[in-house]
């Protein structure tokens, strides 16, 4: 298979890169180095050499449409996003230009360059807007009320992929993401408790737990989440599916387990709630089982684990 992966250079999108080179594909990455970095990649352009190709590019360039011309690829994987709620909040309109105009962009080279499929990453976490608790794990069929600028974009992507598919027969898969966690990610990000926690703890540095701790996530490991992206090339067209635990996880025993895990006795320190944090959150993966073959294995004790000991590994 031909690739071409956006957002390539960054936390999960370099893990995908991984994964697509060991079994053996020729892949395209695309990434404007905002969030990611070529680090993740060195490994990857060192083992594989001419079978990976690296673009610095910014989805929103008409560049972008050229290259797909150019390198044909079968499938495109679009994971490059602006992906802080909070920066959406306090910027819808460079959200928008990102994730929204970003995501046409990434589509209308697909159209062109006539791409078998298109595989998008989606936000469980935000599409779904404040579920009530009785509704946990959501599950596809939940109406999709986004209350985040950043929800909004990824919910009207997924809009345009179902019009795509219907005016141009560009087949699709959106894979609606819960709390994605693993090496690679940035402690330094407001996305990543776990690898907030990671750093700080190691750093023999307190972590701060924002209200009382009992909000809950989804905490699905990148490895997992990988392996949904590559089954949903050719399998699930023109579907949404939830790729997630369908078990909530409080702050509060997250970092119990991580403290217990880096040998640290102290607490946390609490902070006041953010404005806006949603209380609970998972997400139900039957649909992804079914359509994609697909469930998570990594147990949160083990991913968290292999998380400290990558940190390790960098510091």
């Amino acid at each position: 298979m031909k690739a071409l992966v956006t957002g390539g250079a960054g936390f999960i999108g370099s893990t995908l890169v991984d994964r697509l080179l060991a079994e053996g594909n020729v892949v395209d990455v695309v990434d404007n180095l905002w969030a990611g970095s070529l680090a993740n990649l060195a490994e990857a352009r060192r083992t594989y050499g001419d079978q990976v190709d690296f673009h610095h590019l910014d989805v929103r360039d008409t560049a972008l449409v050229d290259l797909f011309r150019r390198k044909q690829p079968d499938v495109v994987f679009h994971l490059a996003a602006q992906a802080d709620v909070r920066v959406s909040v306090a910027r819808p309109l460079f959200d928008a230009e990102v994730n929204v105009l970003g995501g046409l962009n990434v589509m209308e080279g697909a159209r062109q360059a006539g791409v078998r499929k298109v595989v998008v990453a989606s936000s469980g976490g935000t599409i779904y807007g404040e579920p009530a608790p009785a509704d946990l794990p959501v599950d596809e069929a939940h109406p999709q009320r986004p209350v985040s600028p950043y929800g909004v974009a990824k919910k009207v992507v997924d809009d345009y992929l179902y019009a795509y598919r219907a005016l141009h027969g560009l087949d699709f898969a959106a894979l609606a993401l819960a709390n994605v966690y693993g090496p690679r990610q940035d402690p330094n990000g407001e996305a990543g408790v776990v690898a907030i926690f990671a750093g700080r703890l190691l750093a023999g540095e307190p972590c701060t737990i924002f209200g009382d701790g009992e909000q809950t996530r989804d905490f699905v490991y990148v490895d997992d989440v990988v392996d949904a992206f590559v089954r949903a090339a050719d399998r699930g067209p023109g579907t949404l599916c939830n790729i997630g635990t369908g078990v909530e996880t409080s702050v509060n025993v997250l970092y119990a387990s991580m403290a217990r895990a880096a040998g640290v006795t102290d607490g946390a320190v609490h902070a006041p709630a953010r404005q806006g944090e949603l209380a609970r959150s998972a997400l139900d993966p039957s649909l992804a089982a079914e359509v994609l073959g697909w469930k998570p294995t990594t147990a949160l004790d083990d991913g968290t684990a292999r998380v400290l000991n990558w940190f390790r590994t960098q510091h």
